[in-house]
């Protein structure tokens, strides 16, 4: 059995061309209610928040990850002085200026997967930019979409031509139906 987690934190949002998103798939074999435990992690990313912090080491970390690594995930063990790295991080979390990778944890003998990627919705549809070993042919769950509405939804195209070429045939065909009736008015009045 598999469960698949979903917040309930998210606002409604409208989709467009060329915007960029961040998938965070989380998945489990337990009961879906996957925790953080006080397991320590070592991998980090840097946030868009700013602050003015107090602690010289904490300020030399700060600059050390903004011109190392920017806003992809860094290790502390990729710094020469882990532990001077180890002192400018507390501040930096209790900030909100890096966010730290967590591990989650399910009951004992239950697995937790996570896989995160990049997607661009591009006119031709979604494009992944960033692959990881995720692979959707071995994931089944008991849950899909029933509603047809909403699958012939996921099933059209955000492609700008291919919609303009169906408005079109559209029209065309609603043209030739309205000539056929008038032709059809026509002779019967004669």
């Amino acid at each position: 059995m598999l469960y698949v987690f979903c917040r309930r934190d998210h606002a409604k949002c409208e989709f467009s061309i060329y915007d960029v998103f961040a998938i965070d798939i989380l998945m489990s074999t337990g009961n879906g209610q996957a925790k953080e435990k006080d397991t320590r992690t070592t991998i980090f990313k840097r946030t868009e928040n700013t602050y003015n912090l107090k602690m010289k080491a904490s300020r030399v970390f700060l600059n050390e990850v903004s011109n190392k690594y920017t806003s992809m995930p860094f290790t502390l063990r990729l710094f020469q002085d882990e532990k001077k790295a180890k002192m400018g991080l507390v501040e930096c979390l209790k900030h909100g200026l890096v966010e730290p990778f967590s591990v989650f944890w399910e009951k004992e003998g239950e697995y937790v997967a996570q896989f995160k990627f990049t997607l661009l919705l591009m006119p031709n549809g979604g494009c992944r930019i960033t692959e990881g070993p995720f692979d959707p042919e071995v994931i089944q769950s008991e849950y899909s979409i029933q509603d047809e509405e909403i699958k012939a939804l996921l099933a059209t195209s955000t492609d700008e031509k291919v919609l303009q070429e169906k408005k079109e045939q559209a029209m065309s065909e609603a043209n030739k139906a309205i000539e056929a009736l008038l032709k059809k008015g026509s002779t019967s009045e004669k």
